[in-house]
């Protein structure tokens, strides 16, 4: 009796030390990780994010890119805390209960490979380039060769926005339809002639960007409105921020102080406040 008293103490201490051994790692993760998915085009952002986020106060955050739709419709089901969209919400899934919080604003650049003689397309022409209309540069005052038209699949924020904002909705002829935008931009600067779209903060020395209708694409002519490929950052939740437990405010509180700020704008955004 004495040894089987004896053991079932033993267990009863093994457990409460399990207990706090995990009791010890909850507070330390700041109550649970932070889940999000969603938008490609966001995936700087929300790496720099994670990055600083854990660094500042020691809470994980597990970002997923997965698209804009299958954020959306993951944070819609309850399987992460936010979708990231890189577009606007539509009435849908706002009537859903899907909470639209613009952290950040972003230019949509239009990107040639660096050979391409042409440096301004206006609004107008680049909605017929998409529709098939236009189909050689050279009607475009450029070298006699013909436009290969590079794009983002269906469900990608990036096209939604960008064919919403041309009003070329279920128009558009793409000789590619490619799943990311490093791979456009990849695709594009090895591609003589051709034309795509991606986030302006991933533009780097690869492409050249194109300005719209005189307007270069930059922070400060997004800001002022002058550049009119423009989309917002979305990290949408289920319900409002209020609503959410205190982590995922905590995290909205951190975006939106001056540290966060400061974030958006190093890795080339423009603040939404």
């Amino acid at each position: 009796m004495k040894k089987m008293i004896k053991l079932l103490s033993l267990c009863l201490l093994s457990a409460l030390m399990l207990t706090a051994c995990g009791g010890e790692e909850e507070s330390v993760s700041g109550g649970g990780v932070i889940k999000m998915s969603g938008s490609t085009s966001m995936e700087k952002f929300a790496n720099t994010l994670k990055e600083n986020y854990l660094a500042d106060t020691g809470v994980e955050i597990d970002c997923q890119f997965t698209g804009s739709g299958a954020g959306i419709q993951s944070v819609t089901e309850g399987t992460v805390d936010i979708g990231n969209s890189s577009r606007a919400l539509n009435d849908e899934e706002k009537a859903m209960g899907i909470s639209e919080n613009i952290v950040a604003l972003d230019g949509i650049g239009i990107i040639v490979d660096k050979a391409n003689t042409v440096n301004d397309i206006t609004k107008d022409d680049l909605a017929k380039i998409y529709t098939g209309e236009i189909k050689n540069w050279s009607e475009l005052g450029g070298s006699d060769e013909a436009i290969v038209v590079i794009g983002r699949e269906a469900g990608s924020g990036t096209r939604g926005a960008f064919e919403e904002i041309l009003d070329i909705e279920d128009k558009c002829l793409y000789a590619q339809e490619i799943n990311s935008t490093g791979a456009v931009m990849a695709k594009v600067a090895a591609t003589p002639g051709a034309l795509g779209y991606v986030s302006l903060d991933v533009i780097d020395d690869t492409v050249k960007c194109l300005s719209i209708d005189g307007v270069s694409a930059n922070a400060d002519n997004i800001k002022n409105g002058s550049y009119s490929l423009q989309r917002p950052f979305v990290m949408a939740t289920k319900g409002e921020i209020s609503e959410q437990r205190k982590e995922i405010q905590d995290l909205f509180d951190y975006i939106n102080s001056d540290k966060g700020q400061e974030i958006i704008a190093n890795v080339g955004l423009v603040s939404a406040k």
